[in-house]
C-alpha cells in the first residue's frame, strides 16, 4: 500500500457568523514536495492553517496529517506538524537557543536530546554562530529562519508556513524560500507554503489556488500556466470566479 499524503483536506467548509471563509475545500500535499497555497489576502489561507493546526474547531469535512485524522487523533497529528505562523512567535527577549529549547521542552523532549536537536537545526538554518543571541537583536530574514528551526526541532513530517515571507526585504525572502526548499530535499519534509507572492512558486511545485474561500485550481504550478505566466493565469481563474 502507498503512504498516505502529507496532508489531506477533503469538503472542509468554515464559517464566521453568516460569512462562509471557507467553502468545501479539498486538496492534498503529497510526501517530499512543497506545495504552494496561493491566494490574495482574505482568500481563506489563515483560515485553513488555524483549521489544521486546530486553533479552530474543524467541525465539517475531514483533516489527516500523516493519515491521522486530526478530530479522532489530534496528539498524533499535531506531532507530525511544524508551524511557522504568519506572526512573529519568537519571544524577542530571550535568546534563540532559550527560545528552542522551551519549544523542545514543549514537545516532551530532554534537555540532552534538545540540545543536540537544537544545534543540527540552527546548522541547518544557518544560525548556529547566532544561538546565544537575543531574537530581539536578529535581522527579520535571521528570525524567519530561527522560526524555521524553532517549528523543526521535533522532526515533524510537514511544514506550515503560513506567509513566511511577509515583510521581508528581497534578499531576505529568496534566502528563505532557498532554504524550505534545502530542508523539503535534504529532510524529506513536507510543505504547504501559503502566499500570495507568485514569483515564489516554482513550475515542478504543487499548487492550490484559493480564491473567496473555493480551491480555483489543485495541480502542478506548471500545468496552472502552460505558457509560463503564472501571473496571467492566476488573474484569469480569480477573474472568473469574481
Amino acid at each position: 500500500m502507498s503512504a498516505p499524503p502529507a496532508l489531506e483536506i477533503c469538503g472542509v467548509s468554515h464559517d464566521f457568523g453568516s460569512l462562509r471563509a471557507l467553502d468545501d475545500v479539498s486538496l492534498a500535499v503529497p510526501e517530499g514536495r512543497l506545495t504552494a497555497l496561493l491566494g490574495v489576502n482574505g482568500a481563506g489561507k489563515t483560515t485553513l492553517f488555524n483549521l489544521v493546526t486546530r486553533l479552530y474547531a474543524n467541525r465539517r469535512g475531514t483533516i489527516r496529517v500523516g493519515g491521522h485524522d486530526m478530530r479522532r487523533a489530534p496528539g498524533a497529528a499535531l506531532a507530525r506538524l511544524g508551524v511557522v505562523f504568519q506572526s512573529r512567535a519568537l519571544d524577542g527577549d530571550l535568546t534563540v537557543r532559550q527560545n528552542l529549547m522551551y519549544h523542545a521542552a514543549l514537545h516532551g523532549i530532554g534537555r540532552r536530546d534538545a540540545r543536540a536537536r537544537l544545534d543540527a537545526v540552527l546548522a541547518q538554518v544557518d544560525l548556529a554562530d547566532r544561538a546565544g543571541a537575543r531574537v530581539s537583536a536578529l535581522s527579520g530574514g535571521q528570525v524567519r529562519r530561527a522560526e524555521i528551526a524553532r517549528a523543526l526541532i521535533h522532526d515533524p513530517a510537514l511544514l506550515l508556513l503560513d506567509e513566511p515571507t511577509a515583510g521581508l526585504d528581497v534578499r531576505s525572502r529568496a534566502e528563505v524560500v532557498a532554504l524550505t526548499r534545502r530542508l523539503i530535499a535534504a529532510r524529506g519534509v513536507s510543505a504547504l507554503w501559503a502566499t500570495h507572492i507568485l514569483d515564489e512558486i516554482d513550475p515542478a511545485d504543487g499548487l492550490v489556488v484559493l480564491h473567496r474561500g473555493r480551491v480555483l485550481f489543485d495541480g502542478p504550478a506548471g500545468a496552472a500556466a502552460p505558457g509560463g505566466d503564472l501571473t496571467a493565469a492566476f488573474l484569469a481563474l480569480t477573474g472568473a470566479a469574481a
